[in-house]
């Protein structure tokens, strides 16, 4: 049996739609929060497969979230042993710092359904099923790219979206996951900053209509090909 462990800094930032290709991998699925009282104790080096999920807070705010350094110590180690680990949006700058890449806020709020620029690596790698697809986007924070990372993929606004190291870790600055989770409802309650942003909720919505089901069904081809070729 291959399990998976979902990782999840906040309820509503779960895996949704990469859930049906990681289910169809083989790999049983568990989840723990950040909250969880048990989570100082998890052991990262165990489960087959981690995914590690977004959330609101910066990776550098570890006065605010004494869990963050914990968190990257045990995600250090696992990358060290080179086991197969997926980062999305937050999770991705996880991935980053704990190989050593300066996280920070960027310079502007990137919220909304738009393509990334696949790389010439990129190409031949899973993000190809994603060139051209208007995927979902809602951060402000960036990071350098790691050493001995691959720039898979990048946006107008930010030059790092997405990256690999060997075929076993994966990070995604995009949300190629979401697009029909009914939990991207409580997403949209942060006015604040959607509207810093400078997009509208409605606007959102209108978007996540005409463009969800179509960045969810390329966000599973993707996983399905990494999971393909991830090293056990």
């Amino acid at each position: 049996m291959k399990t998976a462990l979902v990782i999840r800094h906040v309820p509503y930032e779960g895996i949704a739609g990469f859930r049906a290709p990681v289910e169809a991998a083989g790999f049983v699925i568990d989840r723990i929060d950040v909250t969880d009282p048990e989570f100082p104790n998890v052991d990262f080096d165990s489960p087959d497969l981690v995914v590690m999920m977004g959330g609101p807070m910066g990776v550098y705010e570890t006065d605010r979230h004494p869990w963050i350094g914990c968190e990257i110590a045990r995600l250090a180690r696992r990358i060290m042993l080179d086991r197969p680990t997926l980062g999305v949006c937050l999770g991705s700058q996880m991935i980053a710092a704990a190989m050593g890449a300066r996280v920070y806020a960027g310079p502007v709020k990137e919220v909304g359904f738009a393509p990334v620029a696949i790389t010439d690596t990129g190409l031949s790698s899973p993000l190809r099923h994603i060139a051209d697809v208007p995927v979902l986007h809602w951060h402000g924070d960036t990071f350098d790219l790691p050493e001995g990372a691959e720039l898979l993929a990048s946006s107008d606004k930010y030059a790092h979206q997405a990256f690999r190291r060997g075929q076993n870790i994966l990070a995604l600055q995009c949300h190629p996951e979401m697009g029909e989770d009914p939990r991207f409802d409580a997403w949209l309650e942060d006015e604040p900053y959607i509207h810093a942003a400078g997009t509208s909720v409605e606007a959102l919505r209108d978007d996540h209509g005409r463009h969800g089901s179509r960045a969810v069904e390329a966000g599973r081809r993707m996983i399905a090909d990494w999971l393909a070729r991830i090293d056990m």
